[in-house]
């Protein structure tokens, strides 16, 4: 009689683990929410850098060009121009702050606040397009230096259960760099992908209105399908060192891999940030209550960053232990080990 051994494979990583783990963390290092504490407050208090003259001039340029060629469209124009001078009006340029893929969460960059609760915030007005660019790329730097250093307190503690400030300013330059080729690498990929997603929208909008949904739906699923799995990509840098390329080329490994574990894991996320956003905007932005919502936000989002920080380095492990207990049985099989 042949006998086989059998070997029982680990479980796949646990969401409520994470999330328990994440939070407790979070608790033991409650100094942590200061970072998106101080930046919605700088946002909503701080001074405002506006772009109302700028948008309100070219909006009636633009205007004025649509009106010679079709005089017909004078109130449909009017009453956009009313809509555009609304969101110039909250628009905050320092709302780039908040950057991506790593950065500092914060609920004020989705509300844009135009009031607070003392005096209307001091607003300086940029009346340069090159002005403007060349501020957003200096203020996105700085977010992404200091979403560097949050996102790697926030991994010492989720992972060792307490910040090594020391390590993390030491790695805090290289962590960077890795973090701004990352950005400029993944920008690239949303250009090429928007610009020829965007030509293929508008030819189906000419050919009906159902074609250009479809057309919507489709290019919107494409997106999805294309960036789930690089939820990850930067989680590298943080937990086991590694370069920008590495970083990436593991997180699209691992969520192949762990699919419907990791797609469980962040509909979650989603749901407890995005649903308890609508708890925390409930006080009007002229009342100190904000201060609540503002403080429950940095506790959710600094828990959530640091659960999956606990996951990426659970399903990490997990992988590792499936490969080496996949390496032994095939040693083991007098077919696979010759």
């Amino acid at each position: 009689m042949n006998t086989s051994n059998t070997r029982k494979l680990p479980s796949p990583p646990s969401l409520i683990s994470a999330l328990r783990v994440g939070f407790d963390a979070i608790t033991n290092n409650i100094a942590l929410i200061l970072f998106p504490i101080a930046l919605d407050s700088l946002l909503w208090l701080g001074p405002h850098l506006r772009l109302t003259q700028l948008i309100e001039s070219i909006v009636q340029q633009l205007g004025s060009l649509y009106t010679l060629q079709d005089p017909g469209a004078k109130e449909m124009l009017q009453s956009s121009q009313t809509i555009w001078a609304q969101l110039a009006e909250q628009f905050n340029l320092l709302s780039a702050l908040r950057s991506y893929p790593v950065g500092i969460p914060s609920l004020m960059a989705y509300l844009s606040p135009a009031k607070a609760p003392i005096d209307a915030p001091t607003g300086w007005e940029i009346h340069t397009l090159g002005g403007v660019i060349i501020i957003w790329v200096l203020i996105t730097l700085v977010g992404l230096a200091a979403g560097t250093i949050y996102f790697a307190a926030v991994s010492n503690a989720a992972l060792s259960g307490q910040v090594n400030w020391r390590s993390t300013l030491t790695q805090w330059p290289w962590a960077s760099l890795q973090v701004l080729l990352l950005s400029l690498l993944l920008a690239g990929l949303l250009i090429g992908v928007s610009i020829p997603g965007s030509f293929i929208i508008s030819l189906s909008v000419l050919g009906g209105l159902t074609l250009g949904q479809c057309a919507i739906i489709l290019y919107g699923m494409f997106l999805v399908w294309l960036i789930f799995p690089l939820l990850f990509s930067s989680h590298g840098i943080f937990v086991n060192r590694q370069n920008m390329f590495h970083s990436l080329k593991t997180s699209i490994v691992l969520t192949r891999r762990t699919i419907f574990t990791t797609l469980l894991f962040f509909l979650a996320v989603v749901l407890l940030s995005k649903g308890l956003d609508a708890l925390w905007v409930v006080p009007p932005e002229t009342s100190w209550f904000m201060l609540i919502g503002i403080t429950g936000h940095a506790f959710v989002t600094t828990g959530l960053l640091a659960a999956s920080f606990v996951y990426y380095q659970d399903a990490i492990q997990w992988l590792q232990t499936i490969a080496k207990e996949v390496n032994v049985a095939s040693q083991q099989d007098p077919i696979r080990g010759k």
